[in-house]
């Protein structure tokens, strides 16, 4: 095993084309079950094929590049389940290869790479994300190649590092275009910016005055503080604005000019507003226990009774808390830095929706977090292995891909025995 990967080690193009094959499949399979429209299909499906017919405004609460994908799959491979989820699946491939990417540039190791990939693909969360006409996996995904873009941003020729700071950004813009969700995540994109310039500049034992006029950087060569936040925020901005081009043809209402600020307040004002209870909602706290997960779909469908619930992976989601833990622990103790940087990216993204007014939680909500959970898990066994390669993380995700198959009937609306063949993966009275 240790041979073949040091084999693989030099070649991680093909690994990641191997992985994103394997991903693909296992997000396609049975792709057409359920049948019908599930949950928030409802509300995206509709507003794709609104989008399509240019017939005007529609699920307003929501900016459009999310439709606007899912509006491609119908026309691609026509309006049934394949095309309303095909580029869900795609959205659910890339964030597996976003996660390899991510770990292979920040740590450099093929072992650690694979791991997070594997995990992200059996977390569960992704899985039933990518198999749903929904936003989340987008902003996902999106999010992750950003941040993938600005590793790959801090080495390179000045003009590399300009353009790959351009992508990153044009990412970020993309991301707050699927939902406002992304919106804190630009701000932190540019507070990591400026706290890695400023510690560049103390560990060189310069003023830290110094870390803004200068291009001469260890990281982002070529590019200056002060332009590099200002191009941040200009490119992500102009991309966030530039999605909005098809509501200027709408046959009702179309979008001028001068309605793009305030639909933006309106916006604001449909995401803020206070809703009626529902069934599914939970409290923040409760998304990292896994307190209450969500039927997407529970129905007679196909012949059969089957099943779809939004449930984490017990192994990466309990698992993964530890590993925050841990990589917290190796900042305490060794001011190791990129299991802080991971551990921070979890604490963030579950403190953002401590902070936004939203008068209602939902599990789904924890999309993210748990994303960042396989890459706090891959870096903290890389980190505390030490080089040893004593395989513990192996049998971690041999653990992790077998709760994932126990699972996986009411993940991917398998026929179940009856109506009442769900309890037997009901644990806890609070799942339902």
């Amino acid at each position: 095993m240790l041979d073949r990967l040091k084999a693989l080690q030099t070649r991680p193009y093909l690994v990641a084309l191997l992985l994103g094959l394997a991903a693909q499949l296992l997000f396609t399979i049975h792709l057409d079950r359920p049948s019908r429209i599930m949950f928030d299909e409802v509300h995206y499906v509709p507003a794709a094929h609104a989008l399509l017919d240019l017939e005007g405004p529609r699920n307003v609460e929501h900016p459009l590049v999310g439709k606007e994908l899912i509006g491609a799959g119908i026309v691609l491979f026509g309006d049934n389940p394949f095309g309303w989820r095909a580029f869900t699946t795609l959205a659910g491939t890339a964030t597996v290869l976003g996660a390899f990417a991510f770990l292979w540039l920040l740590l450099g190791s093929m072992r650690a790479a694979l791991v997070g990939a594997v995990l992200t693909a059996v977390n569960q969360s992704v899985y039933v994300q990518a198999r749903t006409s929904m936003l989340d996996i987008f902003l996902g995904a999106f999010l992750l190649w950003a941040m993938v873009v600005m590793l790959w941003a801090m080495k390179g020729s000045p003009v590399q590092v300009r353009r790959r700071w351009i992508g990153a950004s044009v990412l970020l813009g993309l991301a707050v275009g699927t939902k406002w969700a992304a919106i804190p995540y630009v701000a932190l994109a540019g507070c990591a910016f400026l706290v890695i310039r400023l510690r560049d500049a103390r560990r060189a034992k310069r003023p830290l005055r110094s870390a803004f006029p200068g291009t001469d950087q260890p990281h982002w060569p070529g590019l200056a503080t002060i332009p590099g936040l200002l191009i941040l925020g200009a490119v992500s901005m102009a991309t966030y604005f530039a999605t909005f081009f098809p509501a200027f043809f709408y046959e009702r209402d179309p979008l001028t000019l001068a309605g793009l600020i305030p639909l933006q307040k309106e916006m604001y004002a449909l995401q803020t507003q206070v809703l009626a209870k529902h069934t599914y909602q939970s409290d923040w706290w409760t998304w990292p226990l896994m307190i209450r997960p969500i039927w997407y779909f529970y129905e007679w469908d196909q012949g059969a009774q089957r099943g779809v619930l939004l449930i984490g992976n017990p192994v990466i989601m309990w698992g993964g808390l530890v590993a925050v833990l841990a990589c917290l622990w190796a900042w305490l103790r060794e001011r190791a830095i990129g299991p802080l940087a991971v551990a921070l990216l979890w604490i963030a993204s579950l403190a953002i929706y401590v902070v936004i007014p939203k008068s209602l939680g939902f599990y789904y909500y924890y999309h993210l977090s748990a994303i960042f959970l396989c890459l706090a898990l891959a870096v903290a066994f890389h980190h505390f292995d030490r080089g040893r390669n004593k395989g513990r993380e192996e049998w971690f995700v041999a653990a992790a891909i077998v709760a994932f198959l126990y699972f996986y009937p009411i993940l991917a609306a398998s026929p179940l025995v009856d109506a009442q063949g769900f309890r037997k993966w009901m644990w806890f009275p609070t799942w339902p």
